[in-house]
């Protein structure tokens, strides 16, 4: 008789599986190295990150120092070699900025070998070193010459713009020199019961409300009344747009405005003054000129073209008869406004540092003028 297969166990195939397994003790190897390796890459991605950290608090620092160093070197040269002759003026300044490509390579060069040597000390070393350059510079930002400096720069950069602005700027600032502090006194103490109104206003038409209140203080010191020439209420409102009217009425959910009503009085001034902005192309103070002018010889607008004026530079000697004077005293009203709420007071201007202290704060709204 043929011999028949041999019978495999029935567990042969529970033995076959269990056999492919690992023993207990390598599963355990295993388990440890991959926790180890886990253990690893947490470390590493951690070490990573710190790195990243250090490097963008190292270079903001750096970037900082070298934006504040360039502005002021730039502005103060742009200074120094104003003009237009070549030889004394011209070749000096470019020669300047080259010494300055020179100065900015070397910088980063003795940068690059400190940081080598600070590394092998501490990685910590060369940010913090960074960092407290930075606040150096932060801390002279705040300082007298680094503003003087900025202003020149600010010419250098905006060309003619920035030129008829700081021009127009300075006339604010000896407008506000020459006023009586005693009456300016007065006069802002009575703008405290109409702050509400013009706040208001101001936040419905994203206007600056100093710049409003500065209109409010020119029109009627804060007296509302009726004039000679039909101007009533805070902003001496007269004859405005239809459309201007319109989108009051409709802002205000009321059938008919009362010039009487300073809330009311300072929502159709904010909307007028709003119109003749958008009319002027943004221009400041040729917004104002407008809406002081009203629609009386044809308008600003048409005053311009007979004369071929383009901003408010060209067109004051065109102004002999009409008020060119007056964007100049809103203005100095607004920055009046701005003193006060800044420092609690108003300040003489030729007292102590106050010029250049006032010329930091700013005129209202000349900021993004022109």
């Amino acid at each position: 008789m043929p011999k028949s297969a041999p019978i495999a166990p029935k567990n042969a195939q529970s033995v076959a599986s269990a056999e492919s397994l690992p023993a207990p003790k390598t599963r355990k190897r295993t388990r440890k190295v991959a926790s180890k390796m886990s253990v690893k890459a947490k470390k590493h991605a951690k070490k990573l990150r710190i790195t990243l950290a250090l490097l963008a608090v190292e270079f903001l620092g750096l970037i900082v120092t070298s934006v504040s160093l360039i502005i002021v070197l730039l502005g103060y040269s742009a200074n120094w070699f104003s003009g237009s002759r070549f030889f004394s003026n011209l070749l000096p300044f470019a020669l300047g900025v080259l010494v300055l490509i020179l100065v900015a390579a070397l910088f980063l060069l003795g940068w690059w070998k400190l940081r080598k040597y600070c590394q092998r000390k501490s990685v910590f070393a060369s940010p913090i070193i960074a960092s407290c350059l930075a606040l150096v510079m932060v801390w002279f930002s705040m300082q007298d010459s680094f503003i003087q400096g900025l202003t020149h720069y600010r010419t250098l950069v905006g060309g003619k713009s920035e030129a008829s602005k700081m021009t127009l700027a300075h006339q604010v600032y000896a407008a506000y020199r020459r006023l009586d502090q005693a009456q300016l006194q007065l006069l802002v103490q009575r703008a405290q019961s109409y702050h509400s109104e013009i706040e208001e206003a101001a936040k419905a038409f994203n206007l600056d409300a100093q710049l409003l209140a500065g209109i409010a203080a020119t029109e009627s010191s804060f007296l509302p009344r009726p004039s000679k020439d039909g101007g009533q209420g805070l902003f001496q409102i007269t004859a405005v747009p239809s459309a201007v009217t319109t989108r009051v009425i409709k802002l205000m959910q009321s059938p008919k405005l009362d010039l009487n009503n300073p809330r009311h009085n300072a929502f159709l001034a904010a909307a007028t003054y709003k119109y003749y902005l958008a009319e002027m192309h943004d221009d400041l103070f040729l917004a104002l000129l407008a809406y002081n002018i009203g629609p009386k010889n044809g308008g600003l607008r048409f005053i311009m073209q007979q004369y071929g004026a383009h901003d408010f530079v060209t067109i004051q000697p065109y102004l002999q008869q009409l008020p060119r004077d007056y964007p100049i005293r809103v203005l100095c009203h607004a920055l009046a406004f701005r003193i006060w709420q800044q420092t609690g007071k108003l300040l003489g201007y030729e007292e102590e540092h106050n010029a250049l202290r006032i010329q930091r704060m700013g005129v209202p709204g000349l900021e993004n003028a022109l």
